[in-house]
């Protein structure tokens, strides 16, 4: 028996109910129309878009979504469509998915498992459900789960004891490094457990902090993946399934290396900021540095370089080769770029100072003031043009503190937020491989804040490969300072960076939103009290 199946890898915007629904429409009609399909498939929430938080909890937003559930009904008549949405039900609020078909609402169920951890907080919404839900398709048993649902065995179990041959499991689950790998690994095991063909449709798309990354699949009762959706792509995908007959494998494409999947996520969540927030481009400051250099190449292929635009803001303390390295890159990527010194701004702040700082020696007040500088400049420039400040900081320097407030971390999004300094340098590396965009120069010189003569990063910061090492096992897996030592490294080093760790919380809560690539990343991910009397820094 056959199936034509289309899975609608959408990129969905939160809280636009009316541009949801006019997408969801014209799918629709493009499975039944252009694919002649017998069944389509929408991702978890996608009349709201995913996570929709705590516009939930306003009761008109729930009516909208029941006026465009409506209209979505009425529209589908011969074609089956598997639909996500938010919907209430004797004032209860459920994560539901309905089978419509021929203009009415044949099943609905309720998703079972609601994820209450990481960056997922369902279970302030919703009250879970408990029964299986079967339908039938051409004369197959199916049935249907939600996301974290095909995580849990018990779902499956009960559909496969009650006579389901296929599962259809919608899902909006976000990116991290290494995910594809671990959900094809799941579904694997749970389709040959369960002797069932599992049919997976995921949402695409950057959401704030978050970036979905598609890889709609399915895999067949053997566990086999016979089909592949693109990576960080949206489109209707289509695949005929055959239960009775072994299915050619088809779009199973090499998984891409973890450099080319990071950098394509950060395009991805950079490109849907901008857009679905309605700015008319990105600013960035180019100093010349490999931070804000991989942030320009992110944010040409994110949007263009017509729509980018860099400022070269450069310091008495600025090398000539910052300089002449900032220039190269803006040529090449064909950015506008302007040069404007801060020398002028930054001596009118010190004389300005003067009676205050009056006998008291030169330290990190004054470099702080250069950072300053530059954000207000940048700030400004954003104001009138309309285009939005991307901060080029890394998840080691935000770690650590080392940024400046209302400085270099001004700005509106960051893309290097949740990447490591040392994952900087292997994305710059590998972008180069596609086209060189970065100078070579940039990549290979030891990296500087350039706020003092002869200032570079390993002055106040261990090596980067140690740092990051220490910084990624506190931060990332909870590791004790003791362990980490005992892992290998220097105590009074260990002790250091975890006491710079636990006193930026402040700094890190008044960041700019950026993208999340790592299962622990700053903001959703690890929410730590500002004021805190903890700490495991003891000797």
């Amino acid at each position: 028996m056959k199936i034509n199946i289309i899975l609608a890898q959408l990129n969905l915007t939160v809280g636009d109910i009316e541009g949801n629904t006019e997408k969801i429409i014209n799918s629709i009609s493009d499975a039944e129309l252009k694919h002649n399909a017998d069944i389509i498939i929408f991702p978890e929430l996608s009349i709201s878009s995913y996570p929709p938080e705590d516009l939930l909890l306003r009761p008109a937003f729930n009516d909208y979504i029941n006026i465009a559930l409506d209209r979505i009904v009425k529209k589908t008549r011969n074609i089956h469509a598997l639909l996500g949405y938010p919907t209430k039900h004797n004032d209860t609020l459920y994560n539901a998915c309905s089978l419509i078909h021929n203009g009415e609402i044949k099943q609905t169920y309720y998703k079972q498992h609601l994820p209450n951890y990481g960056v997922f907080d369902e279970k302030r919404y919703f009250t879970a459900g408990n029964e299986t839900c079967l339908f039938n398709i051409k004369g197959i048993t199916a049935t249907i789960t939600i996301c974290e649902d095909i995580w849990d065995q018990k779902p499956i179990t009960y559909a496969a004891s009650a006579g389901a041959k296929i599962m259809f499991n919608i899902n909006a689950s976000p990116y991290h490094k290494n995910k594809l790998v671990e959900r094809e690994e799941m579904i694997s095991k749970r389709a040959q457990n369960s002797n069932m063909h599992i049919v997976y449709a995921n949402l695409v798309g950057g959401q704030d902090e978050l970036v979905f990354d598609g890889n709609s699949m399915i895999v067949d009762n053997k566990g086999e993946t016979i089909f592949h959706a693109p990576q960080f792509e949206e489109g209707l995908y289509s695949f005929e399934l055959d239960l009775e007959k072994s299915n050619i494998s088809k779009n199973i494409k090499a998984h891409q290396t973890e450099e080319e999947n990071i950098y394509n996520a950060l395009v991805l969540g950079v490109r849907d900021y901008v857009i679905k927030n309605n700015f008319k481009g990105a600013l960035i400051g180019l100093s010349g540095g490999i931070d804000s250099a991989l942030t320009l190449s992110i944010a040409v292929d994110a949007l263009g370089a017509e729509n980018v635009e860099v400022l070269l803001m450069p310091s008495r303390y600025t090398a000539d080769m910052s300089n002449e390295d900032a220039y190269i890159q803006a040529e090449i990527l064909g950015v506008k770029h302007e040069t404007i010194s801060i020398e002028q701004p930054f001596k009118s702040f010190l004389k300005v100072l003067e009676p205050r700082f009056n006998d008291l020696s030169t330290d990190t007040t004054e470099e702080n003031i250069q950072a300053r500088c530059r954000g207000t400049l940048l700030m400004a420039a954003s104001n009138k043009c309309g285009k939005l400040v991307l901060t080029t900081g890394n998840k080691s320097e935000m770690a650590v503190g080392y940024a400046t407030l209302y400085g270099d971390m001004a700005g509106g999004y960051a893309p290097l937020k949740d990447v490591w300094k040392t994952l900087v340098y292997r994305l710059a590396t590998w972008r180069n491989t596609q086209g060189q965009v970065i100078p070579e120069r940039v990549i290979s010189r030891p990296p500087s804040a350039e706020l003092r003569h002869d200032q570079v990063d390993q002055d106040s910061l261990p090596d980067y490969n140690i740092l990051d090492a220490i910084l990624e096992q506190y931060i990332e897996f909870d590791t004790s300072p003791k362990n980490i030592i005992k892992n290998g490294y220097d105590a009074d080093t260990v002790y250091k960076l975890i006491q710079l760790v636990d006193k930026n919380e402040y700094k890190r809560r008044q960041a700019a939103p950026g993208v999340r690539i790592t299962e622990r990343g700053f903001g959703r991910d690890r929410r730590y009290p500002i004021t805190s009397g903890y700490s495991e820094n003891d000797k």
